[in-house]
């Protein structure tokens, strides 16, 4: 990434008036954006295509969306106004976080939203960088109304005096050429490491079920398990019954007891310690505590989540609610290595078949739990894997943050690019469209 401060830069500035905008280039010229823009109103009356505007994508076809809402459309479209390529679309509810942008579609968008033609002296690629940059989204928040931090409503009447700030039209295509390019190759650089965190966390579940289920050795003598879940295992290690594997600890709540959590992503933690790692509330139970269940550390509780994520591995001494079963093992194990036998996707599905619990709403219980045959490596065996695993997550962890550290700089990065291109923080040269 080139840095920002070593980019050119323009001969003169002068002061635009605009707090957070500051200096631009002396004859880059200000106009409200009314003078530049005109509020359609124009009600559709023929068969046309479906648009949205997103936060991050600005306006899209309705088709391209993902994750399509059920009540995202009406099925009276003849109220939903007409979009123009070329056409500035605000989601009025959403404007004041960004959800903007200059139409490349012709098409329809909803009768909530506000549609501007432009003026020829706005290039409509320049625009769309423009008018979703950071400097204009601040003109969206002062000019929306509304109680909450969801939903404002976007007033045009104050919103069509904002200033904005347009080079000549030839400098508007060197500009909007540039960022094409350049925001083109971050984008392509970004999906590369999202590609690389997948195939990171594709690989980590390869190497995390392997060691688990067929420990350490290659070259150790195999045999047929019996069990469809496990398949083959090392020919010293016992399949067991789970239920002589675990037993339920059915003890009531202690006096001292600290109510527990069991969370998929912290395992069985303290709600107290829950609440500073996540930053959410949860509502403690002030009466009938005496009523839940005690649950000692390294216990294993099945939550009505575990038909999702598996079993979770109690990592403090405290109190569950009762509808939950806690597991202690029977004899000596490594909790380390349950842990991760526990949360394999392969056990996972062989717990989802003993029952019609998601269908029916019904939670996980001990019989379920049950019908899941367990293996036993020898104790030592469980620890040496246990470790290797947790190294080897360390060291896979780390190198899929340092990716996502990355991804977050480039966008960081594009960010910054653009804000400096369209505020004339930074000259646009042909040459710099052609390196």
């Amino acid at each position: 990434m080139e840095s920002l401060a070593l980019m050119p830069k323009y001969e003169a500035y002068k002061n635009s008036g605009v707090e957070w905008l500051g200096a631009i280039p002396v004859h880059w010229n200000s106009f409200p954006l009314c003078a530049k823009s005109k509020l359609k109103s124009i009600s559709n009356n023929e068969n046309e295509e479906l648009l949205s505007v997103y936060l991050d994508k600005g306006v899209i076809k309705f088709d391209d969306v993902d994750a399509k809402r059920t009540n995202a459309t009406s099925s009276d479209l003849t109220k939903y106004q007409l979009v123009e390529p070329g056409d500035f679309v605000l989601n009025n509810q959403q404007a004041w976080r960004g959800s903007v942008g200059v139409s490349d579609y012709r098409g329809i968008v909803s009768p909530a939203y506000l549609v501007l033609s432009l003026s020829e002296d706005i290039v409509p690629r320049f625009g769309n960088y423009l008018f979703r940059d950071g400097a204009m989204v601040a003109n969206y928040l002062v000019s929306s109304k509304g109680v909450g931090t969801i939903q404002r409503n976007l007033y045009w009447p104050q919103l069509k005096r904002a200033l904005v700030f347009l080079p000549p039209t030839e400098e508007q295509y060197l500009i909007a050429a540039f960022l094409d390019k350049k925001t083109d190759q971050i984008d392509e650089a970004i999906a590369i490491k999202e590609q690389q965190i997948s195939l990171l966390k594709e690989r980590k579940q390869i190497i995390i079920q392997q060691a688990v289920t067929q420990g350490l050795d290659p070259n150790v003598p195999m045999k047929d398990s019996g069990v469809d879940w496990i398949g083959k295992v090392p020919a010293h290690w016992e399949v067991r019954r789970s239920k002589f594997v675990f037993t339920q600890r059915k003890e009531r709540a202690w006096k001292d007891d600290v109510q527990l959590s069991a969370t998929q992503a912290y395992g069985v933690i303290p709600q107290d310690q829950y609440e500073e790692l996540t930053g959410k509330r949860v509502v403690k139970i002030q009466f009938h505590l005496d009523k839940r269940k005690h649950v000692e550390k390294d216990d294993f509780v099945i939550s009505m989540r575990s038909f999702q994520g598996g079993l979770e591995r109690a990592w403090s001494q405290g109190c569950i609610r009762s509808s939950y079963v806690v597991l202690r093992a029977v004899e000596e194990i490594d909790p380390s290595f349950y842990g991760y036998l526990l949360k394999l996707p392969s056990y996972i599905a062989a717990l989802q078949q003993t029952a019609s619990f998601i269908r029916d709403g019904q939670d996980l219980n001990f019989d379920n739990f049950s019908k899941v045959d367990l293996f036993i490596p020898p104790i030592e065996e469980q620890k040496e894997i246990a470790n290797y695993v947790s190294a080897f997550m360390k060291s896979s962890d780390e190198g899929i943050e340092l990716l996502f550290a990355q991804i977050e700089k480039l966008k960081e990065y594009k960010t910054s690019l653009i804000n400096s291109a369209v505020t004339g923080k930074i000259k646009i040269t042909p040459e710099m469209i052609e390196q």
